[in-house]
Order: structure tokens, then C-alpha cells, then sequence
């Protein structure tokens, strides 16, 4: 576009010393001669001896071809843009319209990318909503994620992140207060979708949870907790972390009208290992096959994520 410019205004400058030399006209009226005759305006009679047809013929020649491709290339430049931009736009809403039980992550920050990561690794498909370029930019990087350049707790980006359709909506943004907004804002415009929620500092936990969030996380107080009893029992070498991949350790609870409402834990155990059973705010530790579970008890398993998926199937 500089170099079109340039090539233009030199035109126009050699035509006006042109038009000056041969028509012995002024600075001034050889440089509207110039743009009338590469402008085709035609409102300027045409020159009266044969070094100013010359002139004009090469303008003609060399200036209208010029200032119509400099047109052309800047109709294409805002044109080709806009249409791609539109195009993206609405490949991006097409594709997010097509799913279904996904995961909304809001906030693609520290523990919005851990989460992203973890999504990934499990095989879930999830959607990033953020209000910062730069981590929208940074999710678009991964193959396959779609991300929202909004507001997380705006009624319509939730909505264009499928929240009719998803799964489970993860509120990890910085400010505890947005997180609350967020939370809010699910529940109101799906009653059923499982929120979980981070909180920063012990006040925001029973907020979220008034707010609806299902299950709140404190990162701070978790690795807190786990500093102070690795100092308190310097013989604990840490806590196991299972790979997503190999084995999972869950707490499942039997919903109302599940499958397993009524079996045997024998008959539903599958591939897995129960650990424990809670009931009743009882806590028992390997609890026996013949136990009859109801709802609202809670089993703490162990086993692949294929067998995990089976057992929630059952549970839910």
C-alpha cells in the first residue's frame, strides 16, 4: 500500500513538471492538469502542442492503470478482511452450536489453563470464555479449542458457549467476585448444570455455594493444607498423583432413580475398587459386597477411566 502511494504521487509529480515544461503553465495548473488527466475527469481542456499530447498520453497510459489497481487493492484489502473475519465468525458459531456435553471454562488464567489441560489429557471437549486477548490467543493456540473473546458471567457468552448444551461450567476466574457473577448467572440460565467454582479466600466459599456453585475449590487452601502436613509428618514423602490416563480416585453419589439405586455394591463394582463407602455421614472404610446402596450414598473408587465411566453412568 506505501509503495502504491508513492508510485502514485511520483506520477503525479512528473506530470506536473511535464505539463509545466511543455504548456508553460504554472506549478499550480500543470498539477491540476495532472490529476484530471489520471483522475479521467476530462474537465480540463487537452493540451494544444505535441509535447503536452505526449505528456498526457503517458499519464494516460501509465497513471489511470495505477489508480485503478490502487483502487482495486484497497476495496480487496477492507473487503477480504471483513469477509474473512465474517467467514470465522460464523465457521466458530456453527461448529460451537454442534456441541454437546462440553465443558465451559471461564477464565484462562493459571488455574483456567491447568484446567484446560486436564480437560484435554481426559479426552473432554471444552469451550474457553475470557475477557483478555492474549489468553484468548494463547487457547486458540491448542488444536481444536474454541474460545470466546467476552465477558464470562454475560448472559449471551454463555449462551454462544452452548451452556443449554453443556455439561459442567468451571468458574476459575482471578476475582472471586466475577466467579460469584458467573455462578449466578449458569444457575439462572440452567438449573441443572454442574458449577464448579474457585474461590481465593475462605468467605467466597459459602458465597458460591449460596450463589449455586455445586462444588467449590480453594487453590491456595488446598496447597496450604497439603505444605502444613508434609511439614507436620516429614516422613509422608506426598500425595499420589494418578495420571488421568492410568487410574482415577473419585467420590461418586448414587442420584435419585439411578441404575445403581438398589444394587448390590458387588453387583456395580465392576473393574473398580470401592474403597469406602459414606452414608448418613458415616464413613466406612471397605465396606462390604452385600451392601444395598440408596440414594444419596457416596462411594469413594478407585479404577480406569473406562471402568470410572461406567460407574458414573450407573451412579447418575
Amino acid at each position: 500500500m506505501g509503495r502504491l502511494a508513492l508510485v502514485i504521487l511520483a506520477l503525479v509529480a512528473l506530470g506536473t513538471i511535464g505539463f509545466a515544461i511543455t504548456e508553460d503553465d504554472s506549478a499550480w495548473n500543470a498539477f491540476n492538469r495532472s490529476l484530471d488527466v489520471i483522475a479521467t475527469t476530462g474537465s480540463i481542456p487537452a493540451p494544444t502542442d505535441t509535447g503536452g499530447e505526449i505528456v498526457k498520453d503517458l499519464l494516460t497510459l501509465l497513471g489511470v492503470g495505477t489508480l485503478f489497481y490502487a483502487l482495486v487493492t484497497v476495496a480487496e484489502f477492507f473487503v477480504a478482511g471483513h469477509v474473512s473475519r465474517l467467514l470465522t465468525d460464523r465457521r466458530h458459531a456453527a461448529i460451537l452450536a454442534g456441541m454437546s456435553d462440553h465443558h465451559i471454562v471461564c477464565g484462562y488464567g493459571r488455574v483456567g489453563r491447568q484446567v484446560a489441560r486436564d480437560l484435554r489429557a481426559a479426552g473432554a471437549r471444552y469451550v474457553v470464555i475470557d475477557n483478555d486477548p492474549a489468553n484468548i490467543e494463547s487457547a486458540q493456540g491448542q488444536v481444536g479449542v474454541r474460545a470466546i473473546l467476552a465477558e464470562p458471567s454475560d448472559d449471551d457468552s454463555l449462551r454462544q458457549a452452548g451452556i443449554e448444551r453443556a455439561k459442567a461450567i468451571v468458574a476459575c476466574v482471578d476475582s472471586d467476585a466475577e466467579n460469584i457473577f458467573i455462578t449466578l448467572t449458569a444457575r439462572e440460565l440452567r438449573a441443572d448444570i454442574v458449577i464448579v467454582a474457585r474461590a481465593s479466600v475462605d468467605g467466597s466459599e459459602a458465597k458460591l455455594r449460596r450463589a449455586g456453585a455445586d462444588r467449590v475449590i480453594s487453590p491456595y487452601k488446598s496447597s496450604g493444607t497439603e505444605m502444613a502436613r508434609l511439614a507436620l509428618h516429614p516422613q509422608v514423602s506426598g500425595s499420589v498423583d494418578l495420571s488421568a490416563d492410568d487410574y482415577r480416585v473419585e467420590e461418586i453419589e448414587v442420584a435419585p432413580g439411578a441404575d445403581a439405586d438398589g444394587m448390590a455394591l458387588a453387583d456395580v463394582r465392576g473393574g473398580s475398587i470401592i474403597a469406602a463407602l459414606r452414608r448418613d455421614g458415616r464413613f466406612e472404610p471397605q465396606p462390604a459386597g452385600d451392601i444395598v446402596l440408596r440414594a444419596g450414598d457416596v462411594i469413594v473408587a478407585m479404577g480406569t477411566p473406562k471402568t470410572m465411566e461406567r460407574l458414573e453412568n450407573l451412579f447418575a
